[in-house]
């Protein structure tokens, strides 16, 4: 169990992550590739990755990255820095001026739980011809693994942050942090991290802490190992029914998707797109619409079908909240 204990200048400090992280994105996602995670919603993107892998020459260039990501246990904390809150690129400069001794001591954990190519053994001195391949590798993964689907992550984490942001409205930060059950209790100043595989406490110590939703996150929210980093805790998602590819090739914009799209012709349900374009609850709409909750939960679920909106239940109530494809067709 891990336990993060909190101070009264913790909570003001503890904030969501603006976006989805998409240096922490990358990273569990080759755990996800590697069998870390064997989710079914992603088993579909972990065959066209691994195919595509394998025909792709770039792909030798890539085992350095896969060897600091082994499918279970330690890796590497320099791989995430705090910077990649700001994008990708900031990230990536992060990695490449990552201090000598931040390489040297992670590298020197990930060597006693797994064999390392030679090629750690420059990374570890600080090359920084071998740091700035490692961040060559993070690109080319990162155009064919990521980018691709890169729309449905933040379609993810987006939903989440309304969520998240919902709760902090009703309940402050203790509220933000009660709503990130079951996973984790909030309880007594101290949030748990009930299923993390090592016994630790974390003590923020007035830094707060940065939450950052990830699709790729397995069910078991992840820390940094190094307690005097900016504290971090990456925790999973609603995956909205998994990955699908930008070029519309997925399940959901065929058959039945087509079918639910043909079906949201008519004021009411472009109404309740509307309504949802903040986050709002099936009661909230039925009120502002002036319909009976039933209706309201029937025409949510119509949209939820078609891709427009996201749908999260938190006890009794159901929060919908748009998709990108869905505040596209709003704002068209």
């Amino acid at each position: 169990m891990l336990k993060i204990h909190f101070s009264g200048e913790d909570i003001l400090r503890t904030r969501v992550a603006p976006a989805a992280d998409p240096v922490w994105e990358l990273v569990l996602s080759l755990h996800a590739l590697q069998g870390r995670n064997r989710d079914p919603l992603t088993s579909s993107w972990r065959r066209t990755v691994s195919r595509e892998l394998r025909q792709d020459a770039a792909s030798e260039q890539l085992k350095l990255l896969f060897a600091l990501n082994p499918p279970r246990g330690y890796f590497p904390d320099f791989l995430t820095p705090y910077a990649s809150v700001e994008g990708f690129e900031a990230g990536l400069d992060a990695v490449r001026s990552t201090p000598v001794e931040l390489l040297r001591r992670d590298l020197g954990v990930l060597a006693a739980e797994t064999p390392l190519p030679s090629s750690a053994a420059a990374l570890a001195r600080g090359d920084v011809g071998v740091l700035h391949h490692l961040a060559e590798s993070m690109e080319q993964y990162r155009s064919l693994a990521i980018g691709p689907y890169w729309h449905r992550i933040q379609a993810a984490v987006a939903a989440d942050r309304a969520r998240r942001a919902r709760a902090l409205l009703d309940g402050g930060v203790e509220g933000l942090l009660t709503s990130l059950r079951p996973a984790m209790r909030w309880e007594g100043g101290v949030l748990e991290v009930r299923d993390y595989p090592h016994h630790r406490e974390l003590h923020l110590d007035g830094r707060g802490l940065l939450l950052v939703p990830s699709f790729f996150c397995a069910s078991t929210p992840v820390a940094l190992l190094d307690p005097a980093l900016p504290p971090v805790l990456v925790y999973p998602v609603d995956r909205l029914g998994g990955l699908a590819p930008a070029d519309g090739t997925a399940p959901d914009a065929t058959g039945a998707g087509r079918d639910s799209l043909a079906a949201l012709l008519g004021r009411t349900r472009a109404a309740v797109l509307q309504a949802s374009d903040d986050g709002c609850t099936t009661g909230e709409v039925a009120r502002q619409l002036n319909i009976s909750p039933a209706a309201a939960s029937q025409h949510a679920t119509v949209l939820r079908n078609a891709g427009l909106l996201v749908s999260h239940r938190d006890r009794n109530r159901v929060l919908h909240t748009l998709t990108p494809l869905g505040r596209a067709m709003l704002d068209a």
